[in-house]
């Protein structure tokens, strides 16, 4: 008897595993595979750089900065050498952000101009995860990871308002935007 129910747990254990693992591509997996190839800059941010002082924000911007813990910026730069691969990376993207645990809350942008889109991992007032996903097929894409818990979309709109205000530490976003030039 015990030797079947052991022979169950291991089973379970067994098949749970493989389910998760068989879950497709996941945008943690495409940062961590991206982050050292060619054509990709990736940056992770502390929240510190933001340099906010939270004694000026509003309960619901205190409320939003302490539920953000990081953001992570990838990029990919498209030259006249590479156009068929940057293709296939925007596949990639699409295809892991058309998956439906990511929900949608804007669109926007043209074409000539650049399309952007932000879309949530996680319910409600209980996201874990906003992504924005930008691109113009002339210079590449960005996706900006910005992780954190219990973070609610209205309350994380009202922070940005704050961010005009701050003294960002631009060090690191200059190396984003410098990538692009």
């Amino acid at each position: 008897m015990k030797s079947l129910i052991r022979n169950l747990t291991v089973m379970t254990l067994l098949m749970a595993t493989l389910y998760s693992c068989n879950q497709g591509p996941s945008l943690q997996s495409y940062y961590v595979d991206s982050q050292e190839q060619p054509n990709f800059l990736s940056i992770d941010v502390p929240l510190s750089m933001l340099n906010l002082d939270q004694q000026q924000l509003t309960q619901d911007q205190n409320d939003a900065y302490k539920s953000i813990q990081k953001l992570n910026m990838l990029a990919y730069k498209v030259t006249p050498d590479n156009i068929m691969e940057y293709e296939a990376e925007m596949a990639k993207v699409k295809t892991i952000l058309d998956n439906p645990k990511y929900e949608e809350l804007m669109r926007g942008g043209s074409p000539e101009e650049g399309t952007f889109t932000i879309k949530t991992l996680g319910k409600d007032d209980d996201i874990d995860e906003f992504i924005l996903f930008g691109n113009i097929d002339s210079r590449g894409f960005a996706i900006v990871r910005v992780l954190g818990r219990d973070m609610n979309p209205n309350k994380i709109m009202t922070l940005a308002s704050a961010l005009d205000k701050a003294n960002i530490d631009d060090s690191q976003l200059s190396q984003f935007t410098e990538f692009f030039k």
